[in-house]
């Protein structure tokens, strides 16, 4: 008798209810979605990542360990070469992470916030524990360190500055965790280069720190994919145990360092997204209806009088995507990234036109 295959009886079924990660890809509209670098990769720095990569072999496997873009990494963050990862992306290491250490235990993350951290930590079969934040978006330190004094919990994420939300904690809060708790404690820098107080000076202190970091937001290489973290040796030993080989492509590795080689134009480019963001701030500022959330990167949240998913889709109609946010914790919210000056003025115009028609 022929077997009759069925794939939902082979899944895990603790994964059946969760609903993938999903971007929209909408094309021919202004794209204010993603906390994406709005301005392309420079033209100087791809002739040179081109020239390296001519002379790479193909056909062999990159270096597993990017040995070179570790070392150019120790000289712009002062931590040593050993004390760094290097990932497809940050989402492959707070997966990793989540499969070294919370696997069969437990997470506590500070929300609302980024979702990967309950999708990755769902999928290395790692129970959420959700602590919410203040009022005013700021880590609720004394529910954490509780939260974390349970045995299950293994690891406690914090992103810093936050996202969706925008705002940064000072360095001493996170400090004050990190001296309460003997759990390994993530703090996500994804948005640092634009704003906030960076954990790194605090690496030597607390061996239980994991910082992570991206070349995807302030670096314009979101498709690349390179990440990296920073964390003490024996953490570090830890979280090679389940890291897969040659996680990043010898392109993007290389692309990495050229970024790294030519710091001073990307150092520019981030000052004229914050000169466009704290006009953007202002402008929306004025507009009926909103309540405009203070932030420390690359992108504003916002609160409207009218439902959330006419605002958005009021905006999409005009051409322009941002991010449609359904977090019960932040109800009647959208969250904007700022563009270039020509996109920011698409969108204040259309968003003006639509909160200016009330309900």
């Amino acid at each position: 008798m022929k077997a009759v295959f069925e794939v939902s009886a082979l899944g895990r079924e603790d994964l059946k209810t969760l609903v993938p990660y999903n971007a929209p890809a909408c094309s021919g509209v202004i794209k204010l979605a993603d906390n994406e670098n709005p301005y392309d990769f420079p033209p100087e720095v791809k002739a040179q990542i081109f020239q390296e990569i001519a002379s790479r072999d193909f056909n062999r496997y990159p270096d597993t360990n990017a040995s070179r873009l570790r070392e150019k990494l120790a000289a712009y963050t002062g931590v040593q070469p050993e004390n760094i990862m290097v990932g497809n992306g940050s989402d492959e290491l707070i997966l990793t992470i989540m499969l070294a250490f919370g696997t069969g235990a437990a997470f506590a993350v500070a929300t609302p916030t980024f979702s990967m951290y309950g999708l990755h930590g769902r999928v290395a079969f790692s129970k959420e524990i959700k602590v919410p934040r203040l009022e005013d978006f700021s880590i609720d330190i004394e529910a954490l360190v509780n939260v974390a004094a349970r045995p299950e919990v293994k690891v406690i994420v914090i992103c810093n500055p936050n996202s969706p939300t925008g705002n940064a904690d000072p360095r001493n809060d996170i400090e004050t965790v990190l001296a309460n708790v003997d759990k390994i404690v993530v703090v996500d820098e994804a948005y640092g280069e634009f704003g906030g107080e960076s954990c790194i000076p605090l690496l030597d202190k607390y061996p239980n720190l994991i910082v992570l970091r991206t070349f995807s937001k302030a670096f314009s290489m979101a498709g690349m994919r390179v990440g990296y973290l920073l964390a003490g040796r024996p953490v570090i030993a830890e979280l090679l145990k389940v890291k897969p080989p040659y996680n990043v492509n010898s392109f993007s590795q290389i692309a990495a360092e050229k970024v790294l080689d030519n710091l001073p134009i990307f150092q520019q480019t981030v000052k004229k997204i914050l000169a466009e963001r704290d006009r953007l701030f202002v402008e929306m500022s004025s507009l009926p209806g909103l309540v405009v959330f203070p932030t420390q990167t690359n992108f504003i949240l916002f609160r409207t009088a009218q439902p959330a998913k006419k605002v958005y889709g009021g905006l999409l109609e005009n051409g322009i995507l941002i991010r449609y946010l359904e977090d019960p914790a932040l109800p009647r919210c959208l969250r904007v990234t700022v563009g270039t000056e020509q996109e920011n003025r698409a969108f204040f115009e259309a968003l003006g036109k639509i909160v200016g028609q009330g309900e």
